[in-house]
């Protein structure tokens, strides 16, 4: 079993497709953890704020499987891939990692360069895993959160409930 981390950000109908995204992680892989959800705003682009958070999840699918999975469950929620790289969406979720791989697996490029580029992927990715380390960096997530920028892009806690759980900071 491979541990792995997710982003999740969403800036249409935010609630509805967190929610979402989260119900089918939850049926389909083991061990979900989630993180608090944070409120960002959009990079590249003008445009609404996003919700984001991340996941950590148990899985035996291969990375190339484990992809395809995640952008079926993108597109079961109304993702279009015709629209520009920079633009609104129902749904995101990238792989961070998959336990400690290194390289560019089946097309993924691991560990994922947003993790230490966006504070929407390194504050949660914080507060869910202090302690884990980056698999190239070996620093602890809670250290590169301390080191980063926090001027760079403004981010901040929001109020989320997900099957009775609070996700707030």
């Amino acid at each position: 079993m491979a541990q792995v981390f997710v982003s999740i950000g969403s800036n249409t109908e935010r609630e509805v497709y967190i929610n979402r995204c989260l119900d089918a992680l939850d049926a389909q892989f083991e061990k979900l953890a989630l993180s608090p959800v944070f409120e960002s705003e959009p990079v590249g682009f003008d445009g609404d704020n996003f919700y984001n958070l991340v996941a950590s999840f148990n899985t035996e699918l291969p990375v190339g499987e484990l992809s395809k999975k995640l952008k079926m469950i993108e597109d079961d929620n109304g993702r279009c891939r015709t629209s520009p790289k920079f633009s609104g969406r129902t749904l995101d979720i990238d792989i961070l990692t998959y336990d400690a791989l290194i390289g560019v697996i089946d097309g993924v490029t691991l560990p994922r360069g947003e993790i230490t580029e966006n504070a929407f992927v390194l504050w949660p990715l914080a507060e869910l895993a202090p302690k884990s380390r980056h698999p190239v960096l070996a620093e602890t997530y809670q250290q590169l959160w301390l080191d980063y920028d926090k001027d760079k892009q403004p981010l901040h806690p929001v109020s989320f409930i997900w099957r009775e759980k609070d996700l707030s900071a």
